[in-house]
Parts: C-alpha cells; sequence; structure tokens
C-alpha cells in the first residue's frame, strides 16, 4: 500500500483538491490497472529521454493538479513523430502554462477508435458508486452511462456493460477484435475497490479509457479528493 498512501497523504499535506493526471494514473496503476506508458519532465533534455525511451508516436500533455481541462486551454499535443516535434511542442506548451509548474507528460500514443469511461462518485445515501460508459468527447452530449454500488461483482460488471445503449461497440465490430471483457470487468471492480478502501477519494474520472486492439488502457484519468474538515 506505500505508494497509494504516498500520493494521497502528499496531497491531503498539500491541501490539494485533485491529483495530477500523471499521480491518478499512477494511483490506478499500484491497484493493477492499464495505463499508458508515460513519463513526467521538467526540461527539454529529459523530454529528449523520454521520448527516445517511449517512442513514437508520442502524446504531450501540460500536467499539474490544477489543470482539469487540458484539451480546452490547448495543453495537449497527439501524434507527435519526430524529435523535432516533440521539441516545438515541449516549447510550446511551458510557454503556454502559468505560474512556475511546467511539468511535461510525455505519453505513448495509443491507437482506436472505441473510447469508454469509467468512474466512481461517493454519493452521501450510497457510498461509493461505479459508472461506466460510451467515454470521449460524447460523454457529456449522449450521457449514454451504468450504475452500480460498488463493491461489484464480476456478473454486475458485465451487467453495466451491456446496459449502455453502445454496449455493441465492445463485440468484434468493422474488422476490430472484440474488448477484452475479464479486463474490463476487472477495472470496473477494481474502481469500486479504490472507492471501498479510500474514504478521502471522492471521485474518479478515467476518460477515455481506449479500446488498444482488445485491450482497454486508460489514456487519462482524474482523481478529486473529498474536501478537508
Amino acid at each position: 500500500m506505500g505508494i497509494k498512501s504516498t500520493i494521497l497523504e502528499k496531497a491531503m499535506r498539500e491541501g490539494r483538491k485533485t491529483l495530477s493526471e500523471y499521480e491518478s494514473k499512477d494511483f490506478l496503476k499500484s491497484y493493477g490497472l492499464p495505463v499508458t506508458r508515460e513519463i513526467l519532465v521538467h526540461s527539454r533534455e529529459e523530454c529528449m529521454k523520454a521520448a527516445h525511451a517511449i517512442g513514437y508516436p508520442l502524446v504531450l500533455k501540460g500536467c499539474s493538479p490544477h489543470l482539469a481541462h487540458k484539451t480546452e486551454k490547448g495543453l495537449v499535443r497527439v501524434d507527435l513523430r519526430s524529435e523535432q516535434e516533440a521539441i516545438l511542442a515541449f516549447d510550446d506548451l511551458t510557454s503556454r502554462m502559468e505560474g512556475n509548474e511546467k511539468d511535461i507528460l510525455v505519453q505513448e500514443m495509443i491507437k482506436g477508435t472505441r473510447e469508454l469511461v469509467v468512474g466512481m462518485t461517493r454519493d452521501p445515501q450510497f457510498g461509493p458508486c461505479v459508472m461506466f460508459g460510451l467515454g470521449g468527447i460524447f460523454t457529456e452530449i449522449l450521457k449514454d452511462i451504468a450504475f452500480r454500488v460498488a463493491p461489484l461483482e464480476k456478473r454486475d460488471a458485465l451487467d453495466m456493460t451491456e446496459e449502455i445503449k453502445a454496449h455493441k461497440i465492445l463485440g468484434a465490430v468493422r474488422g476490430m477484435p472484440a474488448a477484452d471483457m475479464d479486463l474490463l470487468c476487472d477495472i470496473l471492480m477494481k474502481v469500486g475497490q479504490i472507492g471501498m478502501q479510500n474514504e478521502w477519494i471522492q471521485e474518479i474520472d478515467i476518460n477515455p479509457l481506449i479500446l488498444s486492439g482488445a485491450k482497454p488502457v486508460a489514456v487519462d484519468a482524474l482523481i478529486v479528493l473529498k474536501p478537508a474538515g
């Protein structure tokens, strides 16, 4: 439980309301959730080392606990295919970021057209509730989601995946393989487990969870903490 408690304790000690994307995914990874390979960097030199370690194509993002909507703020660059493109993106992103926080997340680019959302919210009456649905830019528009109260059994998780209107995208469609349902159900159950085991976590938002072939991978994530007191 070392890394889990350390990440939360540091954020709470600093009086923060959220974890950064990097911290959020590090926390989720400690529970065995599949997340993007990524490295947090602070300089051009570190960015180049990370790019070589991960390999192109890459995604670069501004990373801070105070950045909940990076895309809207122009702090995401995708499909970077060379060192020159990565350096230009790094310089552009750091010039747009305010204050002293200039951390950049160098991330593998996950290819996949099927985007899902997984989340957890702590309801005052029912406690931790797990959410699953259609992700990406359509989450707010279509609201094609299902909820269950944690803890979840595998049957609960499967029911959630079958409940959404767009459930057929999880099957083999247009040459794409069917989603790995065992892994997808495991993610849903573990998100419920996180909610049960960490009372200081108010919300978890994994969006998008992209199907890379059959495998779901958390491409972006945000963990919101309960207000102090």
